[in-house]
């Protein structure tokens, strides 16, 4: 039996306890959605037989979550992934009482995520599993803005009291752009593509202004953007190379001077700065430890294998040094997070996976 299962904000354990009780063997592919409210049973006794794996968090990992999730099932059919849809601090909350096995997070684990996982007994493992590109995204059909300077999206986002200074029209971004109404549509707050947008942009995390669409879905953006002429957002490199046929990216100068446009290629040598990141999994300590079902998953995740599929959907994979820095700190269980509840905002995930002497003796080698 194979079954995706996909869910938008509610308990995830609960729906997987209702399921194993109700559909048996039924044997094909479903899709169910709920809103019921979250439910945990985070203190289960007789978890370490089961044979489903708790999934949540990031709408940006998501694609990949359910490419990974569908295939791993192909290959072990005995074993469920269920895969909820959430955002990065969703999800980690529901990780940090114990509600989920694996925590899909677009930025790294906030201070105060890690002081709830604390609180409740959590102990996870951190686990960069790909790298991304924050896009800047148009209506196709705008024909004036090909790059924008880091200056500029400043202007666009920042908050402002004073309505005489917000930026409301493409004009008072620049003087050649034309007459046209600026639509602002972005992620949630409690996105971490949202979290990592505004550190990079105005310097702070959820420093914003406020007056734009706002949606944890992804697709109702991109409908946002496709409807209305003088939009802009920004979205996962994904969800754009998935859609770049019905929208427009928009290079952006960082400073130097010169406009970079978001590929696998800047996304991975660092050109694509500040609005590259790592992509992160996080995943239960105890999980790993004692449920052999998620320590399958994991290990399909990040063998180097697989590493074609993170490409196919549109990622970027970690450099071969990275990902075997990575399983090493799988296998030993090595807990907390490198970041230690701090921005990766122009930060190099290899600064933080090896020491200054190893970094030395790298580049020597």
């Amino acid at each position: 039996m194979n079954l995706v299962i996909q869910l938008k904000n509610q308990s995830l354990r609960f729906f997987a306890v209702a399921l194993f009780l109700i559909v048996g063997a039924c044997g094909n592919k479903e899709t169910i959605t709920s809103t019921t409210e979250k439910s945990p049973l985070a203190n289960e006794e007789d978890i370490e037989d089961r044979e489903y794996v708790l999934v949540d968090g990031s709408s940006t990992i998501f694609p990949l979550s359910n490419t990974m999730a569908q295939k791993f099932m192909n290959d072990n059919p005995e074993t469920q992934i269920i895969v909820g849809i959430s955002s990065s601090g969703a999800g980690l909350k529901k990780f940090c009482i114990g509600d989920t096995d694996v925590s899909n997070a677009s930025r790294p684990i906030k201070k105060s995520e890690i002081d709830l996982c604390q609180a409740n007994g959590i102990e996870f493992v951190e686990i960069p599993i790909a790298f991304d590109g924050i896009s800047i995204i148009a209506n196709r059909y705008n024909d004036w803005a090909d790059c924008l300077t880091l200056e500029e999206l400043t202007k666009i986002w920042q908050p402002n009291n004073d309505d005489q200074d917000k930026i409301t029209n493409w004009k008072q971004i620049r003087d050649e752009f034309p007459e046209e109404p600026l639509g602002l549509y972005a992620p949630d707050p409690d996105s971490g593509t949202y979290d990592y947008f505004t550190d990079a942009v105005n310097g702070e995390e959820g420093r914003s202004r406020k007056d734009y669409k706002a949606s944890e879905d992804d697709d109702v953006i991109l409908q946002g953007i496709e409807s209305e002429w003088g939009s802009l957002s920004f979205l996962g490199f994904t969800y754009y190379e998935q859609n770049k046929d019905t929208v427009k990216v928009i290079s952006v100068d960082n400073g130097s001077g010169q406009c970079v446009e978001p590929s696998s290629e800047t996304i991975a040598n660092g050109t694509y700065s500040p609005l590259s990141r790592p992509l992160f999994l996080y995943v239960s300590k105890n999980s790993l430890e004692n449920i052999s079902s998620v320590k399958a998953f994991v290990d399909y995740k990040i063998n180097t294998a697989n590493k074609p599929i993170i490409s196919e959907e549109g990622y970027v994979p970690l450099p071969r040094i990275l990902q075997e820095r990575i399983r090493k700190r799988v296998e030993e269980l090595t807990t907390g997070s490198v970041f230690e509840g701090e921005s990766a905002v122009g930060v190099k995930l290899i600064d933080k996976l090896f020491t200054e002497k190893e970094r030395q003796k790298i580049s020597g080698s």
